[in-house]
């Protein structure tokens, strides 16, 4: 687990995904401590091993095949990838493709292409190689820590005001969805304050016409460059 030099003050707590979308991205930097949340159960129709990019088409999707037969239940820390075919080749393949014209291509492929060929074996150590390697990117230097690690349970709610209260911090950053199924009151009675994460998307230049939202950060990376430290969120 990584070790805080200063007391956090603002916590948030994610599930990894593979490339995140701009938002997750806004959230680990607005936070002064991050927990990935590694050990609840893997959604396999959600965004853990997989995201989106865009196409002449639009929306083209990017898939990491994972090993689920038999493995009802699993844990996020748990899904193991499965190689029997070679998704990585053509993850690259299709980058390389569907953003030939974007200025920074080059520049970040090499690095993307290192760790999609890192045979790793688990999807998290995958998706956690390539969360650092944006961050890195984007100049953020949140730090991290796995929920595994922090020997808390409960149910939803109760759960996440326990890893607040582990850390000692006043405030929960939690994205707008939350509020579905966050027990505001809960967090309210443990003198904790829930600041909602209100995130603008920003627009930025694309190739082709009209601009499509909520794609992984890779887009973003690859049409901004440098200028993405700064463009992250339009608020």
């Amino acid at each position: 687990m990584t070790e805080l030099s200063v007391s956090p003050r603002t916590l948030a707590v994610l599930q990894p995904g593979y490339m995140p979308w701009l938002g997750f991205f806004d959230q680990v930097k607005r936070a002064d401590l991050f927990v990935i949340y590694d050990d609840v159960p893997f959604d396999k129709h959600g965004w853990r091993n997989r995201n989106r990019i865009k196409s002449p088409q639009g929306y083209q999707w990017l898939s990491v095949p994972v090993l689920h037969r038999g493995r009802s239940g699993q844990l996020n820390k748990e899904v193991e990838i499965n190689y029997q075919q070679n998704w990585q080749k053509k993850h690259l393949k299709t980058i390389a493709q569907f953003y030939a014209k974007a200025p920074f291509l080059e520049h970040y492929l090499p690095a993307l292409d290192a760790i999609l060929n890192a045979s790793h074996r688990l999807l998290i150590d995958l998706n956690m190689a390539l969360i650092y390697k944006f961050c890195e990117w984007l100049g953020i230097d949140t730090p991290f820590v796995f929920s595994s690690a922090l020997d808390v349970s409960g149910g939803r709610s109760e759960r996440l005001v326990s890893i607040c209260q582990h850390f000692k911090v006043k405030r929960y950053l939690t994205g707008n969805a939350a509020e579905t199924y966050l027990d505001s009151d809960l967090f309210e009675n443990n003198k904790i304050d829930i600041e909602w994460q209100n995130y603008c998307h920003p627009t930025y230049d694309q190739f082709g016409s009209d601009f499509l939202p909520f794609l992984s950060i890779l887009d973003f990376i690859m049409n901004r460059g440098d200028q993405s430290k700064e463009e992250l969120c339009c608020g």
